[in-house]
């Protein structure tokens, strides 16, 4: 029976671990960016207008501003923070806190690269919204 047992916790350490590793969706994605993004870039993610001026970004149509090409390094930075703050008369905020946690591997310019598991279910979710030519 301790045999039995041993077996089965085993079993379900690795299902717990593979099932932490997996690629979050854009439904998740969707949840964080509503309560995150929305305020900012419409729950369309097709931007507007910011006080102060400032037009906060169309989100669906990162894709066809690079080409076609869905540039996730590019997107990836912008969101976690490495290029926050005033650039070209748009401000970013930091959300460090909210990007910390669980990692998960994203193909990233062909490398698997760690990530936080919110970062990758905001490029999941970016992705899933972008317009097509």
């Amino acid at each position: 029976m301790t045999r039995i047992f041993l077996v089965f916790s085993a079993l379900a350490t690795v299902a717990a671990c593979a099932s932490q590793q997996s690629m979050p969706d854009a439904k998740e994605g969707e949840a964080l960016f509503v309560e995150n993004c929305a305020a900012c870039h419409s729950y369309r993610g097709e931007g507007g207008a910011l006080s102060g001026g400032q037009q906060a970004p169309n989100l669906s149509e990162i894709a066809l501003r690079n080409d076609g090409v869905f540039p996730r390094a590019s997107v990836l930075s912008k969101i976690d923070g490495y290029q926050h703050g005033s650039e070209g008369g748009q401000v970013m905020p930091e959300f460090g806190a909210l990007l910390s946690g669980e990692q998960v591997p994203v193909e990233v310019d062909g490398v698997m690269t760690p990530t936080p598991r919110t970062l990758a279910a905001l490029l999941a979710y970016l992705e899933s919204i972008q317009v097509k030519a």
